[in-house]
């Protein structure tokens, strides 16, 4: 039997596709935006495969589960701060919350390596 399904249960339906297509709900704190950069750059590294987009995928899916959107943005801030020269580019490279963020995104990233790859 082939039952009607109206437009006021559509929404229902596609949130409840989304919630077990991403069961963890990792990536889903993070705009997709920094979603899509870190997978595009993850594949000029691991070249532009469909291994690769799955093991990228993967891995921005382990570090949204492991660091708070916060953290990442603030630890990628300080990386990309760190490349610029200068006396005062010295407090992105060296300072304790430069450090902090540091670890923590390389953590995350060792881990999401382990899984993913």
């Amino acid at each position: 039997m082939i039952r009607y399904v109206g437009f006021s249960s559509l929404p229902l339906l596609l949130t409840s596709a989304l919630a077990f297509a991403n069961p963890a709900g990792a990536a889903s704190d993070y705009p997709t935006v920094t979603v899509v950069d870190y997978v595009l750059g993850c594949m000029q590294t691991n070249g532009q495969t469909r291994r690769a987009l799955e093991s990228c995928s993967c891995s921005i899916d382990v570090i949204a589960s492991i660091l708070p959107f916060e953290d990442y943005e603030r630890a990628e801030t300080f990386k990309s701060m760190s490349l610029t020269t200068g006396e005062r580019s010295g407090l992105f490279r060296e300072s304790a919350p430069a450090n902090a963020a540091s670890t923590g995104l390389k953590r995350a990233q060792a881990e999401a390596d382990v899984r993913c790859f």
